[in-house]
Order: structure tokens, then sequence, then C-alpha cells
């Protein structure tokens, strides 16, 4: 018996604003006037952490 081969997976395009990996840099900020310190890793809002790019 012959196997049937499958196709492949289709390719889905990379999301924007994460370029892929799901997380983009948020920053953060202390005291009164809101001096920014440094940053720390945030969800991306666009793919909601997937990777992959949306309609």
């Amino acid at each position: 018996m012959a196997s049937k081969k499958q196709p492949p997976a289709p390719i889905t395009p990379k999301c924007g604003p994460c370029g892929g990996t799901g997380e983009v840099p948020a920053a953060v900020r202390v005291g009164r006037n809101r001096r920014t310190v440094g940053q720390q890793a945030g969800i991306c809002l666009a793919c909601f952490g997937t990777g992959e790019a949306t309609d």
C-alpha cells in the first residue's frame, strides 16, 4: 500500500509589532515625575502572544 503524502502546513505571517516573538518592550516608570528607568517584557496586544499576524 502506498502512503499518502500530507500537504504542507500553511505558513502564517509573523506579527508586525513583536516580530513573531509575542513580546514587546514596555517602559517602567517610577516616581512623581514618572521618570523612565528601564524596560520589561509585555505581551503583544496585536497577536495576544502567539506571534502570528491576525486579519
